[in-house]
């Protein structure tokens, strides 16, 4: 038995293993996918203290190296099930049944989906929710990309040092990311912008070959394109704890301002909680004080 399961290797969860391993407590990080999170996947963050300009993996893989010297046991897996039983919290994975007196839950979100008929079979085949990892694929070529985020904005910027043209198509009338970001996308001669558009149909069966929007004056607009990058948010995946949490109606675990949850041992940070800032500062800011306050947790048993 550990002294607290982290679930999930983003930066809350590798913060908050920072924290509790200078605190003394011994700590098993469990993570399915990638180390670092969806800030592994941006091409450059420009917002952390004390860091002008680094890119999100460089960052992650920095503070991985952090915390694997201070002696964090990393276990690759999906969790399935969290249960207390007997004072003690059981975590099963696909592999595993691993024991802890804590859990923190770092899980992050999943990218949000188009839900558009033949959308997953053409994940991998034209349509890509990550350009840092899939955007070299397509480099000459002609992209499209929707979304009106900061994420969006990234993308599109990074596309198009080596993509032919970058269309990008936002929902709604406008951009909603930072306006340095803005600024930078409009000097970029070949991005192309089209506002109030929704993607309705996803062209081709096996391989991507098109798109058709319906624009907000009612009339189609038609891209013939091998890619489409997808950037429209993130929704969590909490439904496995919910027998411990109380979840809020979008699915996000409600907690305190100490981050306990309504199960005493359990803690959550990042993304997957009710917040209204989700940024690489506070997802650092929620592990340290989950940890911080998990130790408290321990040493008052």
């Amino acid at each position: 038995m550990t002294d607290i399961i982290i679930i999930g290797a983003g930066a809350a969860g590798m913060t908050a293993a920072l924290y509790a391993l200078r605190n003394g407590k011994r700590v098993t990080i469990i993570e399915r996918n990638n180390i670092g999170g969806q800030i592994a996947e941006s091409p450059r963050v420009e917002n952390f203290p004390t860091i002008e300009v680094i890119s999100g993996s460089e960052l992650a893989d920095k503070l991985f190296e952090q915390i694997t010297k201070l002696g964090v046991d990393f276990v690759f897996g999906d969790v399935k099930s969290v249960e207390k039983q007997d004072g003690k919290f059981v975590v099963t994975t696909e592999y595993d049944k691993l024991e802890s007196k804590a859990v923190i839950i770092a899980a992050g979100v999943e990218h949000r989906k188009l839900n558009l008929k033949n959308e997953e079979n053409l994940i991998g085949h034209g349509i890509s929710y990550c350009a840092l990892c899939d955007g070299a694929f397509y480099a000459g070529e002609d992209v499209v990309l929707v979304g009106d985020a900061n994420t969006a904005l990234q993308y599109a910027l990074l596309l198009s040092s080596y993509c032919k043209s970058v269309h990008v198509v936002t929902l709604f009338d406008r951009f909603f990311g930072d306006q340095t970001l803005i600024d930078a996308l409009k000097k970029k001669e070949n991005i192309k912008v089209t506002h109030g558009a929704k993607l309705v149909e996803l062209v081709g069966e096996n391989e991507l070959e098109g798109l058709v929007f319906q624009r907000s004056d009612g009339q189609r607009l038609e891209i013939k394109t091998k890619a489409l990058f997808v950037a429209i948010g993130q929704v969590p995946n909490n439904s496995i704890y919910k027998e411990l949490v109380e979840l809020s109606p979008e699915g996000y675990i409600i907690a305190d301002e100490n981050l306990k949850t309504k199960t005493p041992g359990l803690f959550v940070a990042g993304d997957c909680r009710t917040k209204k800032v989700r940024q690489l500062t506070t997802a650092c800011s929620d592990g340290a004080i989950a940890a911080t306050n998990a130790s408290t947790y321990l040493q008052s048993l």
